[in-house]
């Protein structure tokens, strides 16, 4: 049985991986360093902003303390405020029908890499906001995806909230998800995921529980069959 529903946000509800990419970009130019487009699609999305940084730059053999990945980070958000500024419309084709099927049956979370202003100016801007108790985000937790630690803290904020005599068990959540790092992390916190491919098919997603190629083609009721038929 599901009874809580965890959500990844970038490239799962909202089309803005393509702005991250051109923000961790203009942000990298500081430093003389680019990274592809393929590059980033298949070896960084799904990262947290820090841990990108640091691999880039370990990758270029650059000095990568503390200091000039955060100093990255602030550059890289400035960019991506100015990018999210355009007022294009950024949600998937049935992204907000589904989150507000999922919301009339079960408590939702957002479990992100993104930082937290982030995640809320994106949620903000689609509409999305009012459907989620909160927003797990890369300040709220020490390791980022693939690192389950979103995932387990998503669990026990929903705990708090929510104030259950009977407490929701990893088992008994589903999270939708559009990564490798983000399947792996949900599948160490004991959690069953839907890949939806938005960023990518089956091959690079067949980890998951479930896949669909997009919101469009989910029946929520089909879903939930399946997953209880699954156990």
């Amino acid at each position: 049985m599901i009874r809580a529903v965890f959500f990844d946000l970038d490239g799962t509800l909202v089309d803005t991986e393509p702005l991250h990419f051109d923000a961790y970009n203009a942000a990298l130019s500081e430093v003389g360093v680019q990274v592809s487009r393929a590059d980033y699609f298949a070896r960084f999305i799904g990262y947290n902003d820090h841990d990108c940084f640091a691999a880039v730059l370990r990758e270029n053999h650059l000095e990568g303390d503390e200091a000039r990945i955060a100093a990255l980070i602030a550059s890289k958000h400035a960019a991506f405020e100015r990018l999210m500024s355009s007022g294009r419309d950024l949600s998937y084709p049935g992204a907000a029908n589904f989150v507000r099927q999922c919301h009339e049956r079960f408590p939702l979370m957002i479990v992100t890499g993104a930082l937290r202003v982030e995640a809320e100016q994106t949620l903000t801007t689609t509409g999305l906001r009012e459907y989620f108790l909160d927003v797990i985000a890369a300040e709220d937790v020490e390791h980022g995806k693939p690192e389950p630690d979103g995932f387990v803290a998503a669990l026990g904020r929903i705990g708090f909230l929510l104030r259950q005599r009977d407490p929701v068990m990893p088992e008994e959540c589903l999270v939708v998800e559009d990564t490798p790092a983000g399947i792996e992390a949900a599948h160490r916190a004991g959690m069953r995921v839907l890949a939806v491919g938005h960023t990518g098919g089956v091959p690079r997603l067949e980890a998951a529980d479930f896949f669909s190629p997009s919101f469009g083609t989910i029946n929520l009721d089909e879903l939930l069959r399946m997953i209880a038929r699954s156990r």
